[in-house]
């Protein structure tokens, strides 16, 4: 069943609306993933202010269509009348590693059969652990698990072939050592079953882990990324914590249909980069664990950014070895 969720539309940019035709009827914003995950938080959180910023008038209808780590709802999009009113937030999982990890993918090509709109952001990743595990700090989880027997830890995931797969597989290479996958259908699944003791540790979407780390559910160990993440100061990097040179962010980008007018395209990032401008999106972003991106974020480096990230992790997914069966 297809969730949705109805959101507020103020005024900005009238005559654009009117051009568009974006206020005769609302605009579905899809996500590939479950309610309550971080793609589902992203869209959530955009969605009233890029409806803003297009129009009076304008409705941006959240549609959950959640399977294949994101994979059924980039098919369905791929098919949609690129006319503006149907968007995707797509992530890593979706449209990087699923079209390099599943064997004999013919689903869709993510550069040329979309039209790139604009990155949300690239927030990292985090890793938890239950809270009995046996180790405290960053430096010692890490060594704990880099000492503990091949395949005597269990790690969860929200899915086979997803990011937070790939990056788990990522940190085992890197540890030279072999860990328990138990896969969950959710970023919420899994990380109930990291609290509750059926799995031992994960690397989470930090906007999915955000709540449980906060009320002390799950112990937040480290991040992915290059840098601490400002709203968890105290909590360090993978790097620091005796993984050198661990870099494994996820991101968010609005896609369209392929072959979408210029001018409508053109539009959707105008206000999507207003949007981001924001101190208000930004704060709101930062606190539920994504932040937004500030770099150039037009129509061409939207497009550069997809053919670079779908390049990188065909390297990690050669690496790791994961295949997933069609």
């Amino acid at each position: 069943m297809h969730r949705r969720a109805l959101l507020a539309t103020p005024l900005l940019l009238p005559g654009l609306a009117r051009a568009q035709g974006f206020a005769d009827r609302p605009i579905t914003l899809v996500t590939g993933y479950s309610p309550g995950g971080s793609t589902d938080i992203a869209a959530r959180l955009l969605a009233d202010r890029l409806a803003a910023h297009l129009g009076a008038g304008i409705r941006i209808v959240v549609e959950n269509r959640p399977g294949a780590s994101g994979a059924v709802a980039g098919e369905w999009l791929r098919r949609q009348p690129a006319d503006g009113f149907t968007i995707m937030v797509a992530e890593t999982g979706s449209h990087a590693i699923a079209p390099n990890a599943l064997i004999g993918w013919n689903r869709y090509d993510p550069v040329a059969d979309f039209t790139h709109l604009g990155i949300i952001g690239i927030p990292p990743l985090i890793l938890v652990v239950n809270n009995a595990f046996p180790a405290r700090t960053g430096a010692e989880v890490v060594e704990a698990l880099r000492k503990a027997p091949p395949d005597s830890l269990t790690y969860a995931t929200s899915g086979v072939g997803g990011v937070l797969h790939l990056a788990s597989e990522m940190l085992a290479l890197q540890l030279g050592t072999r860990f328990v996958h138990v896969p969950y259908r959710s970023g919420a699944q899994m990380l109930q079953a990291i609290h509750t003791g059926e799995a031992q540790f994960g690397i989470a979407a930090l906007a999915s882990a955000n709540a449980m780390v906060k009320e002390g559910l799950v112990r937040g160990i480290a991040v992915t990324g290059p840098r601490r993440f400002p709203t968890y100061p105290e909590i360090p990097t993978l790097a620091e914590s005796g993984v050198p040179d661990f870099d494994f962010d996820t991101w968010f980008i609005v896609i369209g249909p392929p072959g979408m007018p210029p001018a409508t395209a053109a539009a959707i990032n105008r206000a999507l980069v207003a949007s981001l401008a924001e101190d208000a999106l930004r704060d709101r972003l930062l606190a539920a664990g994504h932040d937004a991106f500030r770099d150039a974020n037009g129509l061409p480096e939207a497009r550069a950014f997809m053919v670079r990230e779908v390049a990188k992790y065909r390297a990690v997914v050669e690496r790791t070895g994961i295949r997933l069966s069609p």
